[in-house]
């Protein structure tokens, strides 16, 4: 389907309205994260390439507009409907770059009908994904260069977040995932081992490893903690001696004590003659946990990561809005108490080093040494240009967090990046704002006697 029901009711309200009076002027949307979570520093933006999509086929079939006149919609409305398809401009941070608040992830340009019926599901798609790959990004900082495996597919909160959660860590870094079909459609690198229900179905944790390696000679990762850890580190060396993959051999650390346990267990590698044994480290974990173990120094040389990721336990949300700033070359702004949104399109200037981020109106020339973040996307309803590939999302986070500062990188207590508004975009909403006020019945008219 189109997917033109992908959206509230009140964006079709005000969409057969606008429609109905010929309100189809351009009119430019901004989406952007009002105020960062707590103990977040920074977040990366993500989910642009299945908005994309959405908007590329954009519109309503004959079973949509029936429904829609199921439920109260007359002809006039769905006859109105019935010519929508999204022919506006995106401009938008690439994927996979660092934005902070108030800054535009996504600008859309749009007669305001249509541009009004997108927001729903851009707003989902950006902050589902967002979300996710900010989290993730954590686990990045915190792993400090080990290896990082999604885990979350089982307890994300349903099929298509799973896939979000796939998508996302691998754009900050992650190495693999567990999601098979994950990996299928991303061409990403899957992983996996067995699950404790497998050991404790054979007659002995022995014969469950002995199965699994002549089952998986290239890919054998024993989990070790189904009864006793150490005991199981040791079971593990002897069957993936006798199976003759020693050379290859793995383990896994699910849970109890993972400092001292990979301690032991390398040790007991160690001993066996088999330095180049992995130890994988899971079960729960969250950024804070690997960072402890990493600046302890636990041997763990790989973790796995999954509900704590999956839904973003400590910030499952983002503070996500989707205001109009211009319509039919008017700059448009919000007075509501806490929800003032500043007028015009916009440009994010990034500076060099500690300068902080510059929030400007799009017509404003670049600073030197500058860049701008926003890009233009789509025009006419058209991409431009491919999707870049996984490795061009990740070395866009690479770049963008090395340069981050110190203090917004931080797990605990970081500090947020400084966003200023350029002199431009001040003067524009101290002029709007007046207007506003007008509009709303605030002030007397100016020029009036």
């Amino acid at each position: 389907m189109p997917g033109g029901l992908l959206t509230d009711l009140y964006e079709l309200n005000m969409a057969a309205s606008y429609l109905r009076r010929g309100m189809i002027a351009p009119a430019t949307f901004s989406l952007f994260v009002r105020q960062l979570p707590p103990e977040r520093g920074f977040l990366v933006a993500a989910g642009l390439a299945s908005c994309l999509d959405f908007l590329e086929s954009f519109g309503f079939d004959d079973e949509e507009l029936g429904y829609l006149g199921a439920i109260g919609f007359d002809d006039r409305a769905l006859s109105d409907l019935a010519g929508v398809g999204f022919h506006g401009d995106v401009r938008a941070v690439p994927e996979g770059r660092i934005v902070h608040a108030e800054e535009p992830i996504i600008e859309v340009t749009a007669p305001i009908p249509v541009a009004q019926l997108v927001e729903t599901y851009l707003m989902n798609q950006i902050t589902l994904h967002t979300t996710l790959a900010s989290k993730a990004a954590r686990y990045v900082i915190a792993a400090e260069g080990r290896d990082l495996v999604e885990f979350g597919f089982r307890r994300s909160q349903g099929r298509d977040a799973a896939m979000a959660v796939a998508r996302a860590s691998a754009l900050v870094g992650f190495v693999a995932t567990s999601n098979v079909e994950a990996a299928r459609r991303l061409e990403l690198q899957v992983a996996g081992t067995m699950a404790h229900a497998f050991i404790e179905a054979f007659p002995s944790e022995r014969d469950a490893f002995a199965a699994f390696a002549e089952d998986h000679p290239t890919r054998t990762t024993f989990l070790v903690d189904t009864y006793d850890t150490l005991h199981g580190v040791r079971t593990a060396i002897e069957v993936a001696r006798a199976a003759g993959i020693a050379d290859r051999m793995g383990v896994r650390l699910d849970s109890g004590d993972l400092d001292h346990l990979s301690r032991e267990a390398r040790r007991i590698l160690d001993d066996e003659g088999l330095p180049g044994a992995r130890i994988f480290a899971s079960g729960g974990l969250d950024e804070h946990e690997v960072a402890e173990l990493v600046h302890a120094g636990a041997p763990v040389d790989a973790f796995g990561v999954g509900t704590q990721m999956g839904v973003s336990a400590d910030a499952p949300y983002l503070d996500t809005v989707y205001k109009l700033v211009d319509y039919d070359g008017t700059p448009t702004m919000k007075l509501s108490a806490a929800k003032v949104t500043a007028p015009g399109r916009k440009q994010v200037f990034r500076g060099p080093d500690d300068a902080g981020d510059l929030l400007a109106l799009a017509d404003e020339d670049v600073p030197d040494g500058w860049q701008a973040l926003l890009t233009p996307v789509m025009s006419g309803g058209e991409r431009i240009g491919k999707d870049p590939g996984m490795g061009t999302l990740r070395a866009r986070f690479s770049a963008d967090l090395e340069t981050l500062p110190a203090k917004a990188k931080r797990l605990r207590h970081a500090e947020l990046v400084n966003v200023r508004h350029s002199d431009a975009l001040m003067a524009l909403t101290s002029e709007t704002r007046e207007d506003a006020m007008e509009r709303g019945g605030l002030v007397e008219p100016r020029g009036s006697d």
